[in-house]
């Protein structure tokens, strides 16, 4: 048995993701903060998280990845796909419960479940991976997403110190930078102000330009090459390596 536990599953590259992993057999655990639309298919369970309620991260998860053990599965993989730009906004002009908030969403949620999964996931007879789903903002800034931009910069340290840490065992951690993918998050950032969001631009012109990929598209291309296949610890993957 193999299980693929997938936060910010119920919508997006997350809800592809699952759809994804459930076609290749793969058991899945879906985190969100909202119930994916429709009925659940088999294989899948769904389990309501709020990311950004950190204090409650664990209580929920480690019940779910204590059963997962009990399962004694082949193998099992952790993607941190859960993401919000919520914090759109300049240096200045944001609120500190608006960073506080968008960095738990983005960066201390990962974190604690990387944790977790490390304390939970022991046994080095069971193949184990992490994977992060990064951005191109963490290495280029975006004006008015410094929050974000600093997020998944911090993202794929995580990764890389996870691939340090776990060097003599049988846990990879990558990281995956996924491209320019056509969802809500696309949508929120091009519906900003100028103000609000001086890049602006950048995000009406990949719309503009049909440069927006399908989230189904990008889930097959990450499941084949960075779950079912070898991957090298520590790195990150971009679109064009898929």
């Amino acid at each position: 048995m193999r299980v693929a536990i997938v936060t910010g599953s119920s919508r997006g590259l997350g809800a592809a993701l699952s759809e994804e992993l459930l076609t290749h057999g793969f058991h899945v655990l879906g985190l969100a903060r909202t119930a994916p639309s429709g009925q659940l298919r088999g294989g899948l369970r769904f389990v309501r998280c709020d990311f950004a309620d950190t204090g409650a991260i664990a209580a929920v998860a480690r019940p779910e990845f204590e059963a997962i053990v009990d399962a004694k599965p082949a193998a099992v993989c952790l993607i941190n796909n859960a993401a919000t730009i919520d914090g759109v906004g300049v240096m200045g002009a944001l609120e500190p419960s608006t960073i506080a908030s968008s960095l738990a969403v983005n960066l201390v949620a990962p974190t604690l479940l990387s944790n977790l999964f490390c304390a939970v996931f022991r046994d080095e007879a069971v193949e184990r991976r992490i994977v992060n789903v990064s951005s191109g903002a963490a290495q280029s800034t975006l004006a008015g997403e410094s929050l974000y931009c600093v997020a998944k910069a911090g993202l794929e340290m995580l990764t890389r110190s996870l691939a340090d840490e776990n060097a003599s065992n049988r846990l990879d951690a990558i990281s995956v930078r996924p491209g320019i993918i056509d969802t809500a998050m696309q949508t929120f950032a091009r519906s900003r102000s100028q103000t609000a969001l001086p890049s602006v631009g950048l995000f009406k012109g990949f719309h503009e330009r049909g440069e927006l990929v399908p989230p189904d598209v990008v889930a097959r291309k990450i499941v084949a090459r960075l779950v079912l296949a070898p991957v090298e610890s520590g790195r990150t993957y971009t679109y064009a390596e898929l």
